[in-house]
Parts: C-alpha cells; structure tokens; sequence
C-alpha cells in the first residue's frame, strides 16, 4: 500500500477523485525495488477513455508478467487536477504506486487518434522533464509511442525516443535486453537509440534526416548510419492463439466507456473498405480460436465480476465461428445473467439471426454504417453492400422488433456529388417508409425513429484515399446543412433526425494525419496556448492552431485539399505497413472509377500481406 500522491483536501476539491488513486481490482502490485524497468504505460486522455483501450490491457499484462518489469499506468489529468498539479507544483504520477513518472525507464504512449496530441506534451510536461526528445539526457525516461497514429508519427516525431510499428507483443523482450544494457552500462542515450533502430518494428526519429523540396513536398528521408534499416517494417503477432492475453483486466471503480469484459474474436478485416487505415494496416485477418474465447469469457468473467461481455474486432461478422461462439455464449451468460455485447455487425439476416439472440437488444436501437448515401458513393469506397442489402437488413429488423435505427454516413468523399450527400437523406427515407409497409399498424410498439448522423471524411495514410483531397472548411458546413434541408423536405421527417460533426476538428485531424515534422512546433505553440483535450468539444479551440500555424509561416491547406500526385513522397514513405504502394494506387484508380475490389476470403487481390506468412493469406 502506497501513500497517495495527493491530499484528501485536492481530491475533493476536482471531478471524480477516483480518477486518480488506484487500487483498483485486479491492479498489479510489486515492489519496485526488486525489479530492473519500470515501464509507465499513458493514455493521453481522461481515465474513463483510457482504462476502455484493450491494447493497453494487454500490454499490462504482459510486461508484469516479467519479473524484471514492473508496468503500471498513467493518464491525462482532467483540467481542473491539471490546474491544481501546475499551482502546487506536483508531478505527474502512476496509480499503482503513485510515483512519479519522471523516475520510470520508459513512459510509453499508446496513439489511439491525432487529436490526443496536445496532452502528449501535457504528460510529459507535468511529468517535469523536457517536451523535446533531443534535450533529455540518460537521466530521462525512453519515451515510446504506439498505437495506429505511428504509421505516421512524423507530426509528433521531435517529443518521442521511439516508435513501435505494429502489434506489441512481439519486440518489445529485445528492447528490454538492452535498455538493461544501456542502463547498467556507460552506453549514451545515443547508443542506445542507435541499437535500437536495429530491432524489427522500432522507428527511432532521430536515425533519419527529412530533407523538403521547395513547394514545401517531402524532398528525401535519409537514415544517418548506414546499419540503420531505410524503412522500418511493422511487427504482427502471427501465431494468434499462443500470445499474451489479460485474463485479469484492471475493473476500474468509475464507470469506463467500455464497462464490460473484452474478448478479442479476430485481428485485421477482410473487406477493404477504401477510406479505412485499420482495415489496411492490421492486415492480415488473423482469427482466434472458438475453443480458446470460450474458455477465457468464463475466466475473465470470473475474475472480474463484469455483467456483460462483448466481442471485439473490426468486423466481428466475418468470425468465422460467431455462430459457434455466440450459441455457447448465450447458453453459458444466460445462467450467469451476463449481457452479450455485439458491435460491428453488417447488414444481413445472419446479423439480425445473432443480435435477435442477444438479451434485452430490443431495448436498444440496431446500427448500421452504410457510409455513404448512393450505390456510387458505396461502390467507390468499397464499402462491399447494396441498397437492396441496406434495405433487406432493415426489413428484417423490422419484422424482429426493432424501431430504432441508427445510421452512420461520411460526408466530402472522393468524388462525392451533391445527388451522393442527398442520397443519405433519401435513404433514410426509403428505411422509414420500409417501415410502415412492413409493420402491420395494429403490431407497432412505440415510435419509428430513424438516426442518421454523419461525419467528415478524413483521409488517413496507408489507405487508397491517402492521395485524396479534403473539401475546403467552409464546403463541409455547407454539404452537412444541405444534407439536413433535405431531411426536411422528406415525407416522414418528423421520425427522421441527422447531426453533424465539428467540421474544425475533423479538418485538424486531416492536418495531423497526413502532416511532417514541421508541423510538431505547431503543436508545441498551441499547447502552450492551453491547446489540451482537442477531442472534447467543449476544450477545443481552432483559433489556438490558426495562430500556431501562421506563427510557423505555415498553410494549412497546404495538408489537407491538396489532391497528392501518385509520385509524390510521402513523409510516412519509411514506414513499411506490410501493404504495397503499388496495390494502393491500384485501388485509388479503381475508386475513381467506380470499381469494387472483392474481399481477401473472396480472392487474394496481392496487397503484400501475405509476406507475414499468416492469417487469412494461407487460409486461415
């Protein structure tokens, strides 16, 4: 038991205090003392978001399985601890034994979504050692960042030691060998970061050198040892069923976003959809063992005390053993009164057959994501589903018992037209009055209500939209508005509704996700600014970043409704995500043609995958 790092007298003075103490079940404890790295593991946002990730779970787990290691967590103080920690001078702190982190070999960082990074520089500044990776000493922590963001990390690459390129369990015990080396050594922090380029999947920034043309495009990265890797190519787990898994996740005392037990099903997806990065840098479809879940559900369950379970993936419908799974689930929940959570479901009778088993799913509305508002639109994002499929589903749905629907569309795709942006309302329309011909009058219970909100495409890299514009700030508001007249001018529109996203948001995450190393001074001037929780509305300031921008003499337009030519070197174009430029560029000419690309499981369309001798590549 470890004296909290904060008074009785601060912890009721700010929002939710459990925030901030530990102890929670199932929470790792060791003497510190008795192990060789101490490995502060951060989600740079609020606690609830944080303790929601399943990477991390993982992670934690299987770093205290070492017994050299002691791995325990830290999150982004809310502003008013934030306030509180800078007043009074208190350093950032873990929660398993509230110490703080600027005395930990490694602070790592998992990158979940770029408008997270101004509280990179929150935790590292209250962690009281200096933002800038070229200003630390041997003294400082390694600070590692991980996650999806790192397959293009260049915007945040001056305040990291290290990127780790893909899936976590499989380089990280050669990095532990030798940062002990390094650390009972005179080996410089330097040497360290040296060798450590060297191992598969470590992406040290400060090895490679960006060299600009004079239209401000990417001119040349160049490493600056010769025995450094040109590009570093990510890691995946390829034998899925023999891989650490946490049997004992952390329960936290405050309700998380996730407040269930998780049980991963599969990695990677099968359908790629054209707009999506995780359906392409997660490739390939890996699956876990039918046998396997079941037998970690009842154990989890048992450890944790949890009353739902839920299954994860990207596509949990193309488990090939959902069926097998569920009807176990079902059976086995049912006598513990446990809930079966069921999130990304496609459109089609095997869903509705699943959700239908599914206790209380009545209670709650079904979710579909068409995308997009017209067959074209679909056909060029690849989305994989017809009208008549959208339809059909919601027929089904109907005659199941469901009179809540929600739909999710994106709004200023690659050759979207105004007649595509209609067509999201006229869908809706068309599901509504699908509705009152398929349910009898006297059958209705309640109220039709048809949901359909819509966000702003973003492209991202390592997919086929990388070289696609943005439309111009101004333009989304536009569509979004126009879309919303149209809903009004539908015949059922009182059981219609559509909302929007922040335009300004989206059109900064457009910023970051295809952006350069110019663009970390950028963040620094807006953190400093009090840029903190970009991803909450409520803390959100554009002004902050205009300013940031035209102080670095730099145009932000520059990033995003710039349409890239398929020569163009990418900031990103040393990262090897294990799919081909070639096959990209492929599928970015058959978007603008209108073409659909068939499924992996369909036919092997040669994206590069396969060179990891795993998954869904070799039929598995």
């Amino acid at each position: 038991m470890y004296d909290l790092a904060l008074s009785d007298e601060i912890l009721m003075a700010v929002e939710k205090p459990s925030r901030y103490i530990g102890h929670e079940i199932n929470m790792v404890e060791k003497d510190p003392k008795s192990v060789d790295i101490r490995f502060a593991m951060c989600f740079p946002d609020v606690y609830e978001i944080g303790m929601s990730y399943l990477g991390i779970q993982i992670l934690y787990d299987m770093f205290n399985r070492r017994e050299d290691t002691y791995c325990e967590r830290v999150y982004s103080p809310w502003p008013d601890l934030d306030r509180i920690m800078r007043e009074k001078d208190i350093p950032l702190f873990t929660l398993e034994t509230q110490s703080p982190v600027k005395d930990f070999d490694f602070l790592g960082i998992t990158l979940q979504y770029e408008m997270c990074y101004s509280n990179i520089l929150q935790v590292i500044e209250l962690s009281g050692f200096p933002i800038y990776a070229k200003e630390r000493t041997k003294e400082h922590p390694i600070v590692i960042g991980g996650g999806p963001c790192v397959y293009n990390p260049e915007p945040i690459a001056d305040f990291f030691d290290i990127f780790y390129i893909g899936e976590g369990e499989v380089s990280y015990d050669r990095l532990f060998v030798l940062y002990k080396e390094y650390k009972n050594s005179d080996m410089s922090r330097e040497d360290f970061l040296h060798e450590a380029s060297k191992i598969k999947g470590i992406y040290v920034p400060s090895m490679y050198e960006v060299s600009y043309n004079e239209d401000n495009t990417v001119k040349e990265i160049k490493v600056k040892y010769e025995d450094v890797p040109a590009t570093v190519k990510k890691v995946i787990v390829t034998d899925f069923n023999n891989t650490s898994y946490p049997m004992k996740p952390v329960v936290p005392f405050l309700r998380a976003t996730q407040d269930r037990v998780v049980l991963e099903v599969m990695r990677g997806c099968i359908r790629g959809c054209r707009f999506c990065q995780a359906g392409m840098i997660y490739r390939p479809t890996r699956q876990k063992d039918v046998e396997l879940l079941k037998k970690y559900a009842n154990e989890m369950l048992d450890n944790t005390g949890y009353e739902e379970i839920s299954l994860s993936s990207l596509s949990t419908s193309d488990y090939l053993s959902l069926k097998e799974l569920l009807d176990y689930l079902m059976d086995e929940m049912e006598k513990k009164h446990v809930n079966v959570s069921l999130p990304s479901l496609r459109i089609d009778a095997f869903s509705l057959e699943v959700m239908k088993k599914v206790q209380d799913i009545k209670k709650v509305s079904l979710t579909f994501a068409p995308e997009a508002g017209t067959q074209r639109m679909r056909d060029v994002i690849n989305k994989g589903i017809t009208e008549e499929n959208i339809l059909k589903g919601s027929q089904d749905a109907f005659k199941g018992g469901w009179n809540k629907v929600k739909l999710y569309f994106m709004l200023g795709l690659p050759t979207e037209t105004d007649e595509d942006a209609e067509g999201i309302a006229y869908l809706a329309e068309k599901i509504s009055e699908l509705y009152f011909e398929t349910v009898p009058k006297e059958e209705r219970v309640g109220s039709l209500q048809i949901t359909a909100s819509a966000s702003y495409f973003v492209p991202k890299p390592f997919t086929p939209f990388q070289w696609a514009p943005m439309l111009p700030r101004d333009e989304y508001v536009a569509r979004a508005r126009h879309v919303k007249d149209t809903f009004n001018q539908q015949l059922n529109k009182k059981r219609l509704k559509f909302s929007y996203h922040d335009q300004d948001i989206s059109v900064l995450e457009g910023v970051f996700a295809r952006g350069d190393r110019r663009l970390s001074k950028v963040i620094y001037d807006a953190y400093k600014a009090g840029a903190i929780f970009d991803a909450w509305t409520e803390f959100f300031s554009m002004e902050r970043y205009y300013k940031a921008f035209a102080d670095n003499g730099i145009d932000y337009k520059f990033y995003t409704e710039r349409e890239r030519d398929i020569t163009e070197v990418f900031p990103w174009d040393h990262i090897d995500a294990g799919v081909s430029k070639k096959f990209l560029i492929k599928e970015w000419e058959a978007a603008r043609e209108g073409r659909v690309t068939s499924n992996c499981r369909d036919k092997c369309q040669g994206c590069g995958s396969a060179s990891f001798g795993s998954g869904v590549c070799f039929g598995a």
